[in-house]
């Protein structure tokens, strides 16, 4: 060795600690495949009962893929059904209908105000109307999310979000947000917005992600939710050096392993494995499954009740994904031989359709 050369230091890479599953850790893989074969079936056309479990019957859980569920249905389906929608107007309808998240109101605007497009959408009258629907003893809010009501003179709650939409518009938020390079970076732009807060952001930033806006992988990015936060504690019995982020993603590239190991069939939403936003989905959705199914163990919550109870309201309509994902016509497909599948099954045992 030269004289002047130094000796080289040695690289140590330290082994992060996993996390550590507790004994309900096996409920989470089982609560998924369950809770997603009810939906596979009810869509299906299936009769009812769609599941033994209990908890599942009784209850109303929404469904593994956030993007299945009625709501991100719906609001799919809006914003696809006119092509060519200007950036501003994309982003208008999309934090229009969701920072209200209550299809009951979106129909209520576009039925007074008509479909809205950004360059001219009346803010003023969408507050007096908003205003006339509280009077008249209406809920314009879901009660999916806490939304916060941003404090100070706003003399409402609808006011001050609508004011803060004018605002993002006005100051050119949509464009930033389609110039974007990651789904962190869109993430991060909606954060910056006032009262939106983490969970809130991460949440509008997948429903702009959904759009045309945006075209990010949704493995690439995740925020764990407090209903998330309290189903992790219930889960695992510590996080080791993961934070809850990372254990989502430990849990999203292990899943097919996972499954296996319990037994359970997974076949993903045609195809589609769970991406790190529907793993989040499950952990909250498991934090209230385990209220009832094992009330011993307590969360970070505190929480001991299920609010909701399970009510049918009729047969599935037939899902519409994100055409980008490329899900429609395998969907299409595959539900017109299930369909055809029951009908004849239901002729053969003299049966009536499902409800």
């Amino acid at each position: 060795m030269p004289q002047n050369r130094k000796p080289r230091t040695p690289l140590v890479v330290a082994k992060r600690t996993p996390p550590k599953p507790s004994d309900l850790y096996p409920v989470f893989w089982r609560f998924a495949a369950e809770r997603h074969d009810v939906y596979l079936k009810r869509v299906a056309g299936v009769r009812p009962p769609w599941t033994e479990d209990a908890v599942l019957r009784e209850y109303k859980f929404t469904n593994v893929y956030r993007a299945s569920d009625r709501v991100s249905q719906y609001f799919i389906r809006m914003i696809y059904s006119e092509p060519q929608q200007d950036t501003n107007t994309v982003f208008l309808r999309t934090l229009l209908f969701k920072i209200f998240n209550k299809i009951e109101t979106w129909k209520q605007i576009v039925g007074q105000l008509g479909q809205p497009i950004a360059s001219s959408f009346d803010f003023g009258a969408c507050a007096r109307l908003l205003d006339t629907l509280r009077a008249r003893g209406h809920s314009i809010y879901s009660g999916a999310y806490i939304m916060p009501s941003g404090g100070g003179n706003t003399p409402s709650k609808h006011r001050m979000h609508l004011e803060l939409l004018k605002q993002t518009l006005a100051e050119g938020l949509p464009s930033r947000l389609e110039k974007a390079a990651t789904l962190e970076d869109a993430y991060k732009l909606m954060l910056a917005v006032p009262t939106f807060g983490p969970f809130l952001a991460f949440q509008y930033a997948i429903d702009l992600n959904y759009t045309e806006l945006l075209s990010h992988s949704e493995g690439d990015y995740v925020v764990a939710g407090p209903g998330a936060l309290d189903g992790l504690s219930k889960i695992f019995e510590h996080l080791g050096d993961y934070t809850p982020a990372e254990a989502i993603h430990w849990l999203a590239k292990t899943q097919e392993e996972e499954f296996a190991k319990y037994g359970l069939h997974f076949h993903g939403l045609w195809g589609r494995p769970l991406q790190p936003v529907d793993v989040q989905n499950v952990f909250c959705e498991v934090s209230k499954y385990t209220r009832a199914s094992h009330p011993d163990v307590m969360g970070k919550s505190g929480r001991t009740r299920i609010k909701q109870k399970f009510k049918s309201h009729g047969p599935l309509p037939s899902p519409f994904f994100p055409p980008k994902w490329g899900l429609n016509q395998t969907v299409e497909d595959d539900l017109a031989d299930e369909r055809q599948s029951t009908v004849a099954k239901c002729a053969r045992e003299q049966i009536s359709l499902p409800l």
